[in-house]
């Protein structure tokens, strides 16, 4: 007897063959899974907290320690809720997406060292040449040690949110389909538009945000895990907005210890949008990445033997 092709066995397999592929959910439909299940718990926990805040007649804008870690904290409950319930139906463990690996510790130090450093000197570079002008202490005392604490756990809460929304479960995920290199170009560029929306941003600010984010993507590749990304993340940060006082995306915290203006060409001065506007962000972020090449680049023919 011939089989009608039309048969529901037929019908069955041709809806399973659209939505799995190996046994396993299509990248394409677990992102999409992935990235409803962060908007709707991210909007569960933040719409109870603007009614609160409200209530409270507090501001919720990012200016302030708690209304920006508040805001973070209801994203990184998304974020991480989201992948918890991705890796239950995918059988993996909820930190096998870029927080596993050796010296966790030892590696978010290391990038927050190099983080601090960079944004240093970029905005050590812009003063040498007369596009910035760092005004100062602005803080003192304990006043300027608690703001540090503040600002440093919001900004490490910033780089656990980012790096492991954007650069763990979905990197991973999208690379299923199409290959690291090119998730990566692509999640990077979407990293770059999040930023579209803020106040005083740029066309170099939002380029800059694309490149950073490829860094970040860099440091995936050879270290095997998101915790040198995380502390990089953080750090430049920190750095920008609590320690050096600049603009970040045109915004200016408040509680930062020194303060620095920009002067003269937008171009080269950031403007408004900071230090990550300003053009010698460019030659930073090649020096970065050529030097992460020359060290790591061992590192990762390294792994890739014991791979094979």
């Amino acid at each position: 007897m011939i089989e009608d092709i039309n048969s529901p066995r037929e019908h069955s397999s041709g809806m399973r063959h659209l939505f799995m592929n190996k046994g396993e959910i299509r990248a394409g439909w677990s992102i999409a899974i992935f990235v409803g299940l962060v908007v709707a718990i991210s909007i569960a926990f933040i719409l109870p907290m603007r009614i609160l805040f409200t209530r409270l007649n507090l501001p919720l804008d990012g200016s302030l320690p708690y209304s920006m870690g508040a805001i973070e904290f209801a994203t990184f409950l998304g974020v991480f809720l989201a992948s918890v319930v991705m890796t239950r139906i995918e059988h993996k463990p909820v930190i096998s997406y870029g927080l596993d690996g050796p010296l966790r510790f030892k590696n978010f130090i290391y990038g927050f060292l190099w983080g601090f450093l960079a944004l240093s000197v970029l905005v050590g570079v812009m003063a040498l040449f007369g596009f910035l002008r760092i005004d100062g202490e602005q803080i003192f005392g304990l006043k300027a040690i608690k703001y540090a604490l503040e600002w440093g756990a919001v900004f490490i809460l910033v780089g656990m949110t980012e790096e492991y929304m954007l650069r763990g479960y979905l990197l991973a995920t999208l690379s299923r389909g199409i290959g690291f290199w090119w998730s990566a170009v692509i999640l990077s560029v979407v990293f770059g538009s999040l930023h579209l929306g803020n106040h005083g941003e740029s066309p170099v600010g939002i380029f800059s945000a694309s490149a950073i984010g490829l860094i970040f993507c860099m440091s995936l590749w050879y270290q095997k895990t998101l915790w040198w990304a995380i502390g990089f993340h953080a750090a430049w940060d920190w750095a920008e907005s609590y320690f050096w006082g600049a603009a970040d995306s045109g915004l200016v915290v408040k509680g930062h210890l020194l303060g620095v203006h920009p002067r003269g060409s937008i171009l080269w001065s950031g403007g408004a949008t900071g230090p990550e506007g300003s053009m010698f962000i460019v030659f930073l972020l090649i020096m970065i990445a050529l030097f992460m090449v020359a060290v790591w680049r061992n590192k990762r023919r390294g792994y890739e033997a014991v791979a094979e």
